[in-house]
């Protein structure tokens, strides 16, 4: 009984998809081109982190060999000396 309902509903929902790619209606509303939106701007800045944290670890790792010293920046407080 739920196999029969499953299936329905998948070919309901695909023959909905069917008839909007044929109407060139893609969107009911104004809603759901703005979340579509939301969510490829999403999904776009998530691919860009990993591209970058691919670009830091494939590039970089090689050549971070030698760490570089780190030094003291500004003036040193002489009244904190014993």
């Amino acid at each position: 009984m739920e196999e029969r309902d499953l299936q329905q509903e998948f070919e309901d929902q695909f023959n909905d998809v069917v008839s909007r790619l044929q109407s060139k209606q893609l969107f009911q509303s104004e809603w759901d081109i703005a979340s579509f939106a939301v969510f490829f701007i999403f999904v776009g800045m998530v691919l860009l982190l990993v591209i970058l944290v691919l670009i830091r670890c494939c590039c970089c790792c090689c050549c971070d060999d030698d760490k570089p010293r780190r030094r003291k920046v500004g003036i040193e407080n002489m009244a904190l000396e014993p």
